[in-house]
């Protein structure tokens, strides 16, 4: 099973991306902002997946934190943003894709497998 870091700050974007994730396939930890992934208190996972807009710490500082760390650096990110800009910010923060909302599920869920399968 993969295992799934998102962190975003909507709660209704939680539940809803809880809800398309096949929890046979995958286990989904939701974390409402990015303290725990700064701080180093979460098991690591097999993909990140991080709002550039949350509360404290923008999505992108986290990204540039994981992917400068050793044992994080590896790990496929996938940040989602609203702005038109995501696709170039994300880039230059290191993340490995980038998705405007409001996307599609389906992009998104083969977005994932595309990681998780490299």
């Amino acid at each position: 099973m993969k295992r799934i870091i998102l962190v975003d700050d909507d709660p209704d974007t939680l539940d809803a991306l809880k809800l398309i994730f096949d929890p046979d396939e995958y286990n989904l930890v939701t974390y409402s902002n990015g303290n725990a992934i700064l701080e180093n208190q979460t098991e690591i996972p097999d993909l990140y997946i991080l709002d550039k807009q949350i509360s404290g710490v923008d999505g992108l500082d986290i990204c540039r934190f994981l992917k400068s760390g050793q044992s994080t650096g590896h790990i496929p990110v996938i940040i989602l943003s609203a702005s038109p800009y995501i696709k170039n910010l994300a880039k230059a923060a290191g993340a490995n894709d980038s998705l405007e909302k409001p996307f599609s599920i389906k992009v998104l869920r083969e977005m994932v497998k595309l990681h998780l399968s490299l």
